[in-house]
Parts: C-alpha cells; structure tokens; sequence
C-alpha cells in the first residue's frame, strides 16, 4: 500500500515538464570505475562539480581522488574473505583513520544476491553476516555509520536481506539501507517505496541507477525525474549515478553514460554536477560490452526486475 501511494505523488509530481537548468545537490556522489582514459577522472573532482563524496568498489581511495578535497571516500568491502579470521578490511579502515583520512561511512558487499559473472560478490547471506560482525561492526565504535549489503533491485534482494539480519541474530547495526536500480521511474519509485516500508525507520542511499537501454530521450527524462525525486525526500540523503564512463564503454547503454565517446559530458553528466545542458549526444561501440563491478543486470533483465 506504502509503495503504491508513493508511486502515485511521484508520478503527479514529475508529469509535467522539467526545467534543463542547473541544479546542485549535497547528496550526489561518484560511483569511481576504472577506464582506459584516466584523464577523466579531473572531470568529476574539477570547480564546476557539486559531487561531494565517492566510492570505488574498495576498501582503499582511488589515487585520482586521494588528496580531493571536495570528494570525501566511502570504503567498500566488496565480498566476503575467504578465511574466516580475515580482518583486512577493518584494519584497512583503521589504518586511514590512524593516518587522518576523514571516514563516515563504509559499504559492505555488492550485490551479494547477484552472480560474479555480472558484478555482484554473490555470497551466502550467512556468510556475509559473520563477515560484518567480524569486520564491519567494530567501526560503529568509532562512530562511522554502516550501510547494509547493497543488494539488486531484483526480488531475490529482499529475500536475501532478510536472511542476512536473520542470520546476524541482532549483532549487525545498519544505519542506512543502499538499493540499486535499472529500470524506469515508475519502478524506480515502487522500489524505493518498497524498501521504505520495509525499512520504515532507515535512511536511503541509492548507489546505483540508470535507466538501462534506453533511448536518449527517455534516459535524460528519467535522470531529472529521479534526482528531483531524491533530492524532495529527506529519507534519501545520498546518491550516485551509474554513467561516470564514456558512452562507447557503457554496459548500460551509450544513452546512460555521462560521457560521449570523446569525453564530453552529455547533458546528464552536465547535470550531475550541477551545470547547463550540452546537447552532446552519447554513442556507443557496436559489439562491445564492458564490465564493471557492481554494475551486475543485463539490460535484458531489466523488463523483470522493473516490478511495477
């Protein structure tokens, strides 16, 4: 009923018209993937860019961003060790902290309910909750806020989430819940209502989305509707886009990317960091298809994992 509702004042809310202007926002953040054109990476940290924090899928910074001023890191414990007594994460973390490195927030394990050959940890929720309790709880001490397992947009995450705080038995403290989306707006907001009521007391981050395969039209209709959306709701308080690549290395689609294949930013990537439409126009590489981690739905899964 919650997820409906919420569905609904979205959708009268975002039927009109957007304004292509400006638009700047704290909660935006960078989703860091490794490319063959380094150079853009000044992109996303220059004078001109409103994103204030950052992660890369790791436990360390990305070199690029290291000294930043402007992007704070987020850590990230990818999967789960192999052994058991493993603390390498957590002495990773402590070790910045010791060297004065300012962290808030940490991630844990990407989508653990997705399969490795598309970019999830793939990991028993079991697993995963020993894991936390050994290697991420411990931070709570230092008063660092913990995000749950982010965890697909697909059914199969709630199931796996539920296991997981089962299986924690109590010992697992999540203050923030992040999701991933690829699909369109109506099943962006159904989804995150969804998780809102399930989740009724736990802030939101959504640390990856895009309308994946989509038109041109329909992506950047997609991306004003969705950061209005977020930036209105006080329970989301972070964001990151899915598109800090060039449009011909783009798995989501050349029309998500917020880089054309020279490396000019389209007019979502203008956006994003709070500047003017380009009217660059994004193509992509026939035949080709990247990988990057964490980017784990195929575009053609996308139909059944839009629950409406």
């Amino acid at each position: 009923m919650k997820s409906t509702l919420l569905l609904s004042i979205a959708t009268l809310l975002f039927s009109q018209a957007y304004s292509q202007g400006p638009s700047t926002s704290p909660k935006r953040g960078l989703i860091d993937v490794q490319t063959k054109h380094p150079s853009d990476d000044q992109i996303w940290d220059s004078n001109d860019s409103d994103l204030t924090w950052y992660y890369n899928y790791s436990p360390s910074p990305s070199p690029a961003y290291k000294n930043s001023t402007k992007l704070q890191f987020v850590p990230m414990l990818f999967t789960a060790p192999t052994s058991t007594s493993d603390t390498t994460f957590l002495d990773d973390v402590n070790e910045q902290i010791s060297n004065g490195a300012k962290i808030s927030y940490v991630l844990a394990f990407n989508e653990p309910d997705g399969s490795v050959s598309t970019g999830g940890s793939a990991i028993p929720a079991e697993l995963a909750a020993q894991t936390w309790i050994r290697e991420i709880e411990p931070l709570k001490k230092k008063g660092i806020k913990l995000g749950a397992p982010a965890v697909t947009g697909a059914p199969s995450g709630f199931t796996w989430l539920q296991n997981f705080f089962s299986a924690c038995n109590g010992n697992c403290s999540v203050d923030f819940i992040p999701i991933h989306w690829y699909g369109d707006f109506g099943g962006l907001a159904s989804h995150l209502g969804q998780v809102r009521g399930t989740y009724p007391n736990t802030t939101i981050w959504v640390t990856e989305y895009a309308d994946a395969g989509a038109s041109l039209a329909d992506s950047e209709t997609f991306y004003n509707q969705s950061s209005s959306y977020f930036d209105k709701l006080d329970y989301v308080t972070h964001y990151s886009y899915f598109g800090s690549f060039r449009s011909d290395a783009s798995n989501v689609g050349a029309n998500a990317a917020m880089l054309t294949q020279d490396g000019k930013l389209t007019s979502i990537g203008s956006w994003y960091l709070g500047g003017y439409q380009t009217k660059n126009v994004p193509k992509g590489s026939a035949g080709r298809s990247a990988a990057f981690a964490g980017s784990s739905l195929f575009v053609v899964l996308v139909a059944f994992w839009c629950l409406a």
